[in-house]
């Protein structure tokens, strides 16, 4: 669970998440890269990692974002217009070995490039598989995001899927391992997407950066 938070914030994102979601663009090459007038949040994690699903939860929708039993399926960055209050950015999976080294190196390319120059960017979940906890990548991606002063917060995802152990067990490991990383939002997300456990408290978490959110 997310820390508690108060009815009026879970009612705003309830609203908000059931509002249209819009594709706008999809993002290959930082040439094809705009500015929207909304807001921003962003999804990133391991390739594999239930970032579709999540998207896909949040949203009340099964089709929003491409959901695979093949990594490395969303090699572009992908723009939903949320209500047209937030922009929802679906990012390219990182650590999938069996993508081409070439590959790679644009997908990372576009992602340091997108961090370092969006300023309608306020925050970034950084999708931790619960089953797994912290990967190498994982932490290069934690210290990529502190060096282009890019606020996140880190979401553990599958929680329905370890005992209610392990869960305290990497709550714990990953609070204590963010207290030394500055961009770093202090709380851990635990979600679910097919329990839809913490799914309401992270809508409420994400609209709070939406246009017209109220002062809660």
């Amino acid at each position: 669970m997310l820390e508690e938070i108060c009815p009026e914030a879970l009612e705003w994102g309830k609203w908000l998440f059931a509002q249209e979601c819009q594709f706008l663009r999809g993002v290959q090459t930082l040439t094809d890269l705009i500015e929207f007038s909304q807001p921003e949040v962003s999804f990133i994690g391991r390739s594999n990692v239930g970032k579709s699903s999540l998207l896909n939860a949040l949203t009340g929708r099964t089709t929003l974002a491409r959901t695979s039993h093949t990594p490395g399926r969303t090699q572009q960055l992908n723009f939903f217009s949320l209500g047209n209050r937030l922009i929802l950015v679906d990012m390219p999976g990182y650590g999938y070995a069996q993508a081409s080294k070439k590959s790679i190196a644009q997908w990372n390319e576009l992602i340091h490039l997108y961090f370092q120059g969006r300023p309608t960017l306020e925050r970034v979940y950084l999708l931790i598989d619960g089953r797994h906890g912290l990967k190498n990548n994982d932490l290069e991606m934690m210290e990529l995001l502190d060096t282009t002063a890019v606020s996140y917060r880190v979401v553990v995802t599958k929680v329905d899927k370890i005992s209610s152990s392990q869960r305290e067990e990497i709550k714990g490991n990953l609070e204590n391992k963010i207290k030394g990383h500055a961009a770093a939002f202090p709380k851990i997300c635990l979600t679910s997407s097919e329990a839809k456990e913490g799914i309401a408290e992270l809508r409420a978490d994400i609209a709070q950066f939406a246009i017209g959110s109220p002062k809660i």
